[in-house]
């Protein structure tokens, strides 16, 4: 298993919940940062490009199938939120990956959800044409926080209440999550549709999806990964963030853990 987190997030926050199921379950997992997140080198920290980010995860599924004990050809993805989407990607490109998960996955923009206000898209252009243009004049970013408490005037993507605390929740308790992120991806986020090349997912492939997910909508993901032939669907009656811990994160890794020992391991 390769594992590796969704938008802005480093592998502190609960990745280690999931390998540590699968590893239980019998097989291996390698869980890994983003260059400029967490762990990983890279400069300036909190970058998001999908384009390294995509080249991270090839990196990563290269070094796994090079490790002693390992069979290339059995190699599985996992990926949550925006890397859910990456996950599919992946498995789209790399006919030799074995199996892979999507949890409540980003597929692309639009689908059922609250449409942007225009003075929130306005905002949000400048803010990403802002950070474009420093970072090609080589200055420091013009970061963004990723999520904000309603009533805080505090200008994020992800205005809900009790978010904040909802995130922090997902680290240890000396954990020093940094809320911002490089607005900029935001202009290449139409171009972005990860699920669009769902038929070409050749391998056994479950997506989780959350039925009161506002982040990532779960019709859209679930329309989108029915051409791929041998996908497999969940819905769970909770919101985005639901699925990381207490109960609902019991049942999908629950879910997750039988998929895999089925694809995987069928002489377990």
């Amino acid at each position: 298993m390769v594992l590796a987190h969704g938008f802005a997030f480093p592998r502190d926050a609960r990745l280690d919940a999931y390998a540590e199921r699968f590893v239980a379950a019998g097989l291996a997992a390698l869980v890994f940062d983003y260059r400029h997140f967490g762990a990983s080198a890279g400069h300036p920290r909190q970058l998001m490009d999908i384009d390294r980010q995509l080249g991270d995860w090839r990196a990563a599924i290269a070094y796994a199938r090079s490790l002693a004990g390992i069979d290339p050809d059995r190699i599985a993805l996992w990926g949550t939120s925006f890397s859910g989407g990456h996950v599919a990607a992946l498995a789209a490109a790399d006919p030799r990956i074995a199996a892979a998960i999507s949890q409540v996955p980003y597929s692309g923009l639009g689908g059922r959800g609250r449409l942007p206000r225009p003075v929130f898209l306005a905002r949000m252009i400048a803010a990403a044409v802002r950070d474009e243009v420093r970072g090609r004049l080589g200055r420091s970013p013009a970061f963004l926080p990723l999520v904000a408490e309603p009533g805080s005037g505090v200008f994020a993507p992800f205005v809900e209440p009790g978010a904040t605390a909802a995130l922090l929740d997902l680290f240890p308790p000396d954990y020093h999550w940094r809320n911002q992120f490089t607005p900029r991806v935001m202009l290449r986020l139409p171009r972005y549709r990860p699920f669009h090349t769902a038929h070409r997912i050749d391998c056994p492939w479950l997506v989780l999806v959350c039925d009161d997910d506002a982040i990532t909508p779960a019709d859209q993901a679930a329309a989108l990964a029915s051409r791929a032939p041998r996908m497999e669907l969940r819905r769970f009656p909770v919101g985005h963030f639901e699925v990381y811990l207490g109960e609902w994160f019991e049942r999908a890794v629950a879910v997750q853990t039988e998929f895999l020992r089925r694809h995987l391991l069928p002489d377990s």
